[in-house]
């Protein structure tokens, strides 16, 4: 059985020995299986990048709801209103005043939003913040061992192909 990381993604093999390794294959197939796992490991990284960005903004957003939610259910007991800006756009703020309340209404996306409890999505947002942070871990793990497969691979390229231009010059010299 093949050697994977946890999450499945398989370990390159280290070609130690080209003598043996090319005994089962040609020099032309194994430099393209090769080449071709390369390219596998490479979109796997760009898919991982593209992962890696999303969480890193996902987090801040999340954290900055929690600290509101936070912050609503801090000033529920009181009977003040609570001004403050909202932002509607990247750019665009607008002044509220939230009267005193024990709910709150989270934007879910897909164009949802649910009314919550305070508790509730006081609950709800650690547990989304949470599986971000671990999630951006996992995906940062994931990304250092890849780059680890793709140095392997290129490494067992480099290798099989030397011993092939090895092989070549070997026989001209001996036909010559």
């Amino acid at each position: 059985m093949m050697e994977a990381n946890p999450r499945g993604i398989p370990k390159a093999p280290f070609v130690d020995n080209v003598d043996e390794y090319l005994k089962t294959d040609s020099v032309e197939a194994t430099l393209r299986k090769f080449t071709e796992a390369t390219s596998k490991y490479r979109f796997m990284e760009n898919s991982k990048l593209q992962q890696r960005g999303s969480l890193e903004q996902k987090i801040p957003e999340i954290e900055k709801t929690l600290a509101m939610v936070e912050y609503l259910a801090s000033q529920s007991e009181s009977d003040k209103p609570v001004k403050t800006m909202f932002e509607v756009n990247d750019t665009l703020y607008a002044h509220a005043t939230i009267p005193p309340t024990n709910t709150v209404n989270l934007w879910l996306g897909a164009n949802v939003m649910l009314e919550y409890t305070m508790n509730e999505a006081q609950e709800l947002l650690t547990s989304k913040l949470g599986i971000a942070k671990k999630n951006l871990k996992e995906t940062t793990e994931d990304l250092e061992f890849l780059r680890d497969q793709i140095t392997t691979m290129e490494v067992n390229t480099a290798r099989v192909f030397n011993w092939d231009v090895k092989q070549r010059r070997s026989e001209q010299a001996a036909t010559a």
